[in-house]
């Protein structure tokens, strides 16, 4: 369990966070959302004590460990990708190097009876349980799972890690971090390193995780799958929000509106307080209905309206110039690096005004392919070529990277900007968070979503037709990834866009692209169509692998009915045990309040006097608890 107290940070004189307090539980899924720049990586910092807050307390159960994945890889590992993996296991080597020598040490005495006899024994007793928890016996099967759920091939495994990207290196350290199964997990934005079809296998891993699972990220679709409680960093403060965050966007809301109107109410009664008082004030015949209401104005308490940063970047893009109807169109193209082959003869065509989505597992060839669109790669064979005044706007995956750090940020639009444009600079930059203080900032210092922003920033400078974006959504939180996503809903020209975050594809493509095995095969609709056909497409697979391999076609069929009715049944069970939950937290939650009320009249005895005399109150208590301890009792056996 995490227990933090009066949490305050706060750089170059300004708070980060103020006196913020929460419990996180053993087995919670907890998702910190809050605009880029609002502490949610330094909390994250914070817990896997890598920085100490300015003030305040962090409490952590004694023995249990911290595993954090940071957005940025620190250094570059020159061992193997299977050397780097298995260094994971220290505490597994040291547990079975201990579990030998305590072994030795018994096998030589023969004091049975001794107290350091029942001690040695005790020691290898704990140290054989700590190995199996950590899945000592299987750990190569284990490393093996992990990796290839991160996307790595069996070849990948003997490949130098300096051979793979930061993108890939970091899907390492991952899978170090699950491996080692620490009580709590810390994870910093992962998504932004991993496929669709890795981002779906994490999600299946955390959902089982054993742990605490704390996480950053701009995913909502990540985020519904994997947590169940939200806390948002706003204003130096938090609010927590007990569930998803699909539900807490609906709840905030709500919250919001309660306390608005509330507000609103409370202020109209002061008011119409307050004019009785100035009307009657000097008339002797009023005087205690005055004072009265004067008691009342003081002792009443005041309704407050949650702060929250409601700050969104505000832009759309440039009306698109005319193009020829084929925009792009390339024929039996070949690309790759060197010797490496990563596309084969592939066909491609876009027309004007089409969108499509590009999707596939990393390395498959999604970037390679833009940046031959754009020009930066030349063709191994066939040819690509760009339609009639075609001009393209492009983002890429590293965008923010080349950024100069040493300039300002205006300096970074200044340069670029030309005749017309440069006079609204500060107007543009504006309308991406960036105030006239922040606009003297140097680059190297600002936040990841601040570099993103900026990036994007760029691309208003000048009209084209053709915009290319390549993991645009990357540090950029959820209110500016919106804003983002409605910029191109109203943008007219045509888009490639590659991207893994599948809520910001939806309905943003009316075609996708999926790279894999050299190759590109294209799917009617957007994302979620793409996977729904893949879906189907792996289970015609598995049931033709299946018939092939069994040699009984009808025995297949029946199996593949049987297991098609069990999995029905399991579906509903799952379902009915959710609804039962829901209720349960329902009841604990009403039962809780009831015992509460109960405590607060036991307090108030001269109050209550007639109700604690009849021993009723008691009664009432007593059976309260005893129902909030079945209901909880029920709560956990369902959960687990």
């Amino acid at each position: 369990m995490i227990q933090i107290n009066k949490l305050s940070v706060n750089f170059t004189g300004d708070f980060l966070f103020r006196d913020i307090s929460f419990v996180a539980g053993d087995r919670d899924r907890i998702g910190l959302v809050g605009h880029n720049g609002a502490g949610k990586s330094t909390l994250l910092k914070i817990i896997h004590r890598e920085m100490e807050p300015a003030s305040g307390t962090m409490v952590i159960t004694t023995g249990y460990k911290t595993g954090y994945l940071p957005q940025e890889l620190a250094e570059t590992s020159y061992k193997t990708v299977w050397e780097e993996t298995m260094s994971a296991f220290v505490e597994v080597k040291q547990l079975e190097s201990k579990i030998q020598r305590l072994t030795n040490q018994l096998s030589e005495r023969t004091d049975y009876e001794s107290d350091e006899y029942a001690q040695l024994a005790q020691q290898l007793s704990d140290a054989n349980d700590r190995h199996q928890h950590l899945g000592g016996n299987t750990i190569e099967g284990e490393a093996e799972k992990v990796l290839m759920g991160m996307g790595f091939k069996r070849t990948d495994f003997q490949r130098p890690m300096a051979e793979f990207s930061n993108g890939w290196q970091m899907r390492v350290c991952l899978t170090k971090i699950l491996l080692q199964k620490p009580e709590i997990v810390l994870l910093d934005e992962p998504t932004n390193h991993l496929d669709i079809e890795s981002i779906q296998w994490l999600e299946d891993y955390l959902a089982n995780y054993s742990g605490c699972v704390i996480l950053v990220s701009h995913d909502r679709a990540f985020l519904d799958r994997v947590t169940n409680r939200t806390v948002e960093i706003t204003c130096g403060t938090i609010q927590d929000y007990k569930c998803s965050y699909s539900q807490y966007v609906e709840q905030r809301l709500e919250r919001i509106e309660h306390q608005q109107a509330a507000y609103e109410n409370q202020q109209q009664q002061i008011a119409q307080i307050e004019r009785f008082i100035e009307r009657f004030r000097y008339k002797a015949t009023k005087a205690r209905q005055v004072q009265s209401r004067i008691k009342m104005l003081e002792k009443m308490d005041r309704v407050e309206i949650d702060d929250y940063d409601s700050s969104s970047i505000t832009f759309k893009f440039p009306p698109a110039p005319h193009s020829g109807r084929m925009v792009v169109d390339a024929q039996q193209l070949s690309l790759g690096y060197g010797t490496l082959n990563v596309l084969d003869k592939i066909d491609f065509h876009l027309e004007r005004g089409e969108r499509v989505a590009f999707v596939g597992r990393n390395g498959e060839g999604k970037s390679t392919m833009v940046k031959a669109i754009v020009g930066e790669l030349a063709p191994q064979g066939g040819k690509l070529e760009l339609g009639y005044q075609v001009v393209i706007g492009y983002y890429a995956q590293n965008q923010a990277k080349l950024l100069d750090p040493e300039k300002t940020v205006f300096e970074t639009i200044d340069d670029v900007a030309v005749g017309d444009i440069r006079p609204k600079i500060r107007t543009i930059l504006g309308s991406f968070l960036f105030d006239t203080e922040a606009t003297e900032k140097k680059v190297k210092v600002l936040s990841g979503g601040e570099k993103a922003r900026l990036a994007l920033a760029k691309l208003l400078l000048s009209p084209f037709n053709l915009l290319i974006l390549d993991e645009p959504t990357n540090h950029l939180d959820m209110p500016s990834k919106d804003v983002l996503k409605n910029a191109l809903l109203q943008y007219e020209g045509s888009l490639i866009l590659v991207s893994h975050d599948r809520d910001f594809l939806q309905g943003l493509s009316t075609k996708t692209y999926e790279f894999k095995d050299k190759q590109l095969r294209g799917y009617m609709g957007d994302v979620y169509d793409f996977l729904q056909q893949r879906k189907i497409e792996s289970l015609n697979e598995l049931q033709r692998n299946q018939a092939s391999t069994s040699g009984a076609g009808d025995k297949t069929v029946s199996s593949n009915k049987e297991s098609y009715e069990q999995r029905k049944a399991q579906e509903a069970a799952d379902r009915k045990k959710k609804n039962r939950l829901r209720k349960l937290e329902d009841e604990v939650e009403q039962l809780q309040q009831q015992v509460a009320d109960i405590e607060e009249k036991l307090a108030q005895p001269d109050q209550y006097a007639a109700e604690i005399a009849s021993g009723e109150l008691y009664r009432a208590y007593e059976e309260a608890k005893q129902q909030l301890e079945e209901k909880e009792m029920e709560w956990l056996e369902l959960s687990e």
